[in-house]
């Protein structure tokens, strides 16, 4: 009897898996499954510890669901994705496996793999199958009338809504039992030997990711857009470690929320929430297209020439929560302390990084990947280039958040600093958005380490400087450092 391997990476579920349900839409084979355990890639792509958590927990439920339908699941350990084809030839082999099916991804070293092993299977005879599971438009099918890739997110948009309806979005069911069962085979726990992990809020289970979806379309999400940028309210989903692990995928949260739509007098925060969809869209799309983007570069080459600080004084303190600026603290501390911050703290704080502190951002994109439970390429470097104006549709240079009037607008009593920093709970309300101006007594909270209006003005002239014939690279990156040198003394 023909058998097909399905191959687990960042789908890891059952429900709405091109690749696995188009694996067991072949009633005449058997269908097996694996997943390759790869903690050497996984600290070089700095994959967090607490997104690995999930991913463990993720991996042992989804082990359990799919012995409920008579569908093994194989662990494997490896070491990078340089090993990855060698261990899939052998298993496949082991397996007496004819066809590997699996859903793509489109970093840069994924896609080298990938191209590795298909033409390998192809030599030996294995047939291949690839499917495009990450983003709700299928990479590649959201093009300008030239056939060019689009890289700015307004007519992305628009073109999005106007193909909606050539791109199957609609969820896909999860496998029936097989007819054959296949016994699951032990389980080997030593494949998970030296993986770090840390535990989070966030519970893995397919069933907990749809309950918590639930629960935010049914509560929250009519007053997404006038509630999702204060973080002391529970405004947002917070679905995005399960989109980043693939437990969720994005086609599931359209549907829930086209569903809900057409009974809502006010769809206007329904709408934003779908935005934020096509957001996700938009930056796998980016990925794909231009996958210089996941090797630490710039969208824009010539923000090549900006002369960036790198580790120091400046950053330790802003990696620590000990800025001296208070909304900045905060959410760092809630980024250490839990894994996860509030979208609206991570534009905040990358802008204040990159352009008051003027860090390079790949710092700051990798300090979020190695902590964020939802760490995620296309979503991380999209916003971390956006902020740092070096990126697709980014921030123009000059339009600088300013982290006191940000704090003031969005956290107006100061709820959520109060709770991660307790040393400022006995400020008043208008004042504990200030940074103090002196030490207090028996107060261990740190003076501000930068002057945000004079920082902000060094970092539009050393924007400015970009490309100008009047000076040489060498006097432009003196000018530059100069500016910044004293944060980091």
């Amino acid at each position: 009897m023909p058998r097909v391997l399905h191959w687990f990476r960042g789908d890891l579920r059952i429900h709405d898996n091109p690749s696995l349900y188009a694996a067991s839409q072949q009633p005449e084979s058997d269908l097996l499954t694996c997943f390759i355990v790869s903690p050497d890639q996984w600290q070089r792509h700095d994959e967090s510890a607490a997104k690995l958590g999930l991913v463990k927990q993720q991996v042992n439920a989804l082990q359990e669901s799919l012995q409920r339908l008579g569908i093994p699941l194989y662990l494997v350990r490896g070491s990078d994705f340089n090993e990855e084809a060698d261990l899939i030839c052998q298993l496949l082999a082991q397996l007496h496996c004819d066809q590997l099916n699996f859903n793509e991804e489109y970093g840069f070293n994924e896609r080298k793999r990938d191209r590795r092993l298909v033409e390998r299977l192809q030599a030996l005879g294995i047939r291949v199958n690839r499917y495009r599971d990450q983003s709700i438009a299928p990479v590649g099918s959201v093009l300008t009338q030239e056939g060019r890739p689009y890289t700015v997110f307004t007519p992305f948009k628009k073109r999005w809504y106007s193909l909606l309806t050539t791109f199957d979005s609609a969820p896909l069911p999860a496998p029936s039992r097989r007819a054959h069962p296949i016994k699951q085979p032990a389980v080997d726990l030593a494949v998970w030997h030296a993986v770090q992990t840390r535990e989070t809020t966030f519970i893995a289970g397919e069933v907990n990711a749809h309950h918590r979806l639930a629960t935010f379309i049914d509560d929250h999400l009519p007053a997404y857009d006038q509630q999702r940028d204060f973080p002391a309210l529970d405004g947002t989903s917070q679905l995005s470690p399960y989109l980043a692990t693939g437990i969720l995928s994005g086609r599931q949260c359209l549907h829930q929320a086209f569903q809900l739509r057409p009974h809502t007098a006010n769809p206007s925060g329904i709408d934003c929430w779908i935005s934020e969809l096509i957001w996700r869209d938009f930056y796998i799309h980016i990925l794909y297209h231009f996958p210089d983007v996941s090797r630490h570069r710039a969208f824009k080459p010539e923000t090549e020439q900006l002369h960036w600080q790198g580790e120091g004084r400046a950053f330790d303190a802003w990696c620590q929560g000990k800025t001296g600026i208070p909304i900045i603290d905060a959410a760092m501390r809630q980024l250490l302390q839990t894994g996860w911050m509030h979208n609206r703290l991570r534009m905040i704080c990358a802008m204040f990084l990159t352009k008051n502190l003027f860090v390079d951002w790949r710092l700051g994109e990798r300090f979020f990947m190695r902590h964020l439970v939802d760490g995620y390429l296309p979503a991380n470097n999209g916003g971390w280039q956006w902020s740092a104006s070096t990126g697709t549709d980014a921030a123009p240079y000059f339009r600088i958040f300013n982290p006191i009037s940000q704090s003031e607008k969005f956290d107006p009593q100061g709820r959520f600093i109060r709770h991660y920093i307790p040393e400022l709970a006995f400020r008043r309300d208008k004042d504990i958005h200030l940074p103090l101006e002196r030490p207090i007594p028996g107060c261990l909270y740190p003076l501000p380490i930068v002057d945000l209006k004079t920082s902000r003005q060094h970092a539009i002239d050393a924007f400015k400087a970009l490309g100008r014939t009047d000076r040489s690279s060498d006097q432009r990156q003196t000018t530059q450092s100069d500016l910044f040198r004293s944060l980091n003394d």
